[in-house]
């Protein structure tokens, strides 16, 4: 059994050498069309294939949320030139070691430790990017030089993390390897024209070639100095947001070597240690089949384990994605059975609801889909009785609208969801068979279900 670990929050902070030498304390997002490279550059950046299942392999895109972490280093020495002086490597790299570049002499200093979160492009799959976008803490918006700019889903990306309140954004003109210096002008003006009144508007443009690692470098010093690393809250009850979990055992496995579940997420407050008992809601969900009763048991368990990539944690603090080791069945977690489930101490989640009240926005235009006409798509107001996908933290949840005014909605959840008031939450209609993003809303109120004791 994991002893609990003693440890003092007040006297963390995300830049503190002892948190970062294992672990993320920033989340940063790839987002952009199908095949822009995505994941190419966060294997460039951190050494590690986001892409890791068969179906993913076989076709050559991402399907499902990919995660990698790498840490950021400058030399010590102020000869070194830049932006060859800023590296990054993987996780595993101790935090201090000689400069690589010949006859430097300087020491490479870790400044930052980063967690990519690696979004698929695919339109199908833009539930499974808003779901990601719930940890984001920056982005980096990548843009094929070789295809016009932009396409469907790069707006339609750019609009989802407007929607989340990112507000650092670093745009990547990506292979430009297969273009001539003078399309590359041009398709760096097309970038600029698209991006003009949004919250990129400002942001830098890298050319870069992710897959020959050309100017990869720039994109690191860019990270340490365009993108701080947000306020943290070490001294909350912790809340972890659950964006993948795991059965991690083998087939053959004997009794004896069992393990638990594991949640695999990112905190957005307070601090897990090795031994807390914690709790996962909604947890189990039942429908009684005489009363339609909806019945909700939170699962709870002992923090076993914590890992960052590759790294051993005694405790975990908020930013990067944190593998939760726990004592639950493991049949519980298989196949990402718990995303969208939020976890933390014992009492202190927020209420499970099947029924909200929302204030809503709605985007100007349809994004993400190539109509006929020049003009994108006008977007409607809700009615009611029509059905939503409604992305709650890193839960996609069904949704029907039971009635309209103004800009409030009420919608009755098609599964008990863990949430808080003043929530945002990203809104989807079905239009041509897909998904597509409308627009945003705060949750006001709740209603509440009695949960069920072990």
């Amino acid at each position: 059994m994991a002893e609990s670990t003693v440890i003092d929050p007040t006297k963390l902070t995300p830049t503190s050498i002892e948190v970062m030498a294992n672990q993320a304390t920033i989340n940063i997002g790839t987002i952009g069309h199908v095949a822009h490279g995505k994941s190419t550059l966060v294997k460039a950046l951190s050494g590690v294939n986001t892409v890791r299942f068969k179906n993913e392999l076989e076709r050559n895109i991402t399907i499902k949320l990919g995660y990698a972490n790498a840490k950021i280093y400058k030399c010590s020495n102020s000869e070194c030139p830049r932006p060859g002086c800023f590296k990054s490597f993987s996780s595993d790299k101790a935090v201090e070691f000689p400069c690589e570049r010949s006859g430097c002499g300087g020491q490479m200093h870790l400044l930052r430790h980063v967690s990519f979160v690696d979004c698929p492009g695919h339109d199908v799959l833009m539930a499974t990017m808003l779901n990601g976008a719930a940890v984001m803490d920056a982005a980096m918006l990548l843009v094929a030089a070789n295809e016009m700019c932009p396409q469907p889903q790069t707006s339609e990306h750019l609009a989802a993390v407007e929607t989340m309140k990112l507000e650092n954004v670093i745009i990547l003109q990506n292979k430009v390897d297969l273009i001539r210096e003078e399309q590359a002008l041009k398709h760096y003006e097309q970038i600029q024209n698209f991006v003009k009144g949004t919250i990129a508007d400002q942001s830098p443009i890298i050319p870069i070639s992710a897959q020959l690692k050309f100017n990869i470098e720039a994109v690191v010093e860019y990270i340490y100095r365009n993108i701080p690393v947000p306020v943290r809250d070490f001294t909350s009850d912790p809340y972890l947001i659950v964006i993948r979990s795991f059965d991690v055992n083998k087939p053959g496995f004997e009794v004896d070597q069992l393990k638990g579940g594991v949640a695999g997420g990112s905190i957005l407050r307070g601090v897990i240690k090795l031994g807390d008992m914690i709790e996962v809601r909604p947890g189990i969900v039942k429908v009684d089949s005489n009363s339609n009763k909806i019945r909700v048991q939170p699962l709870r368990s002992r923090v076993i384990t914590l890992n960052a990539d590759q790294n051993p944690l005694q405790f975990a603090v908020p930013g990067g994605l944190i593998g939760v080791g726990t004592l639950l069945d493991p049949t519980l977690c298989r196949g990402d059975k718990l995303v969208g489930s939020v976890l933390g101490t014992v009492g202190s989640l927020p209420k499970v609801v099947v029924e909200v009240e929302i204030k809503y926005f709605l985007l100007r235009r349809l994004l993400g889909v190539v109509s006929e006409g020049k003009k994108q798509a006008k977007i409607t107001k809700l009615d009611k009785n029509e059905g939503l996908l409604v992305n709650v933290g890193s839960s996609s949840v069904g949704a029907r609208v039971v009635g309209v005014k103004d800009t409030l909605a009420k919608l009755v959840l098609a599964k008990a969801t863990c949430t808080e008031n003043g929530e945002s939450i990203a809104l989807s209609r079905r239009i041509d068979r897909h998904w597509r993003l409308i627009g945003w809303a705060k949750i006001v109120k709740g209603k509440a279900i009695k949960l069920e004791e072990e």
